[in-house]
């Protein structure tokens, strides 16, 4: 196995990781930044105040999203295992 076929797949794999698990940190993240500025806000410095609210969103994106997200995953593994034979050589 070449050197450029294992960095092409190394970066076809983490392309992928990043493509299925970016819907849910970056609402993780809009969520927490949204209850961070409504704690400076309202001037309530309680920490445990923004876990629930980001575990919440981000089970509802994980539940819309969870289809495409496994017809992405599939998606890769169908086309590595198709292509098995080019990449053992």
């Amino acid at each position: 196995m070449e050197e450029t076929i294992i960095l092409e797949l190394a970066a076809a794999a983490i392309r992928t990781a990043f493509l299925v698990a970016a819907p849910a940190l970056l609402l993780g993240l809009i969520v927490g930044v949204a209850i961070s500025l409504f704690q400076a806000v309202t001037s309530i410095q309680d920490p445990t105040l923004s876990f629930i609210p980001k575990i919440l969103a981000v089970m509802l994106v994980i539940l819309v999203a969870f289809p495409w997200m496994i017809s992405v995953m599939r998606d890769f593994t169908l086309e590595l295992f198709t292509n098995l034979n080019y990449y053992v050589r």
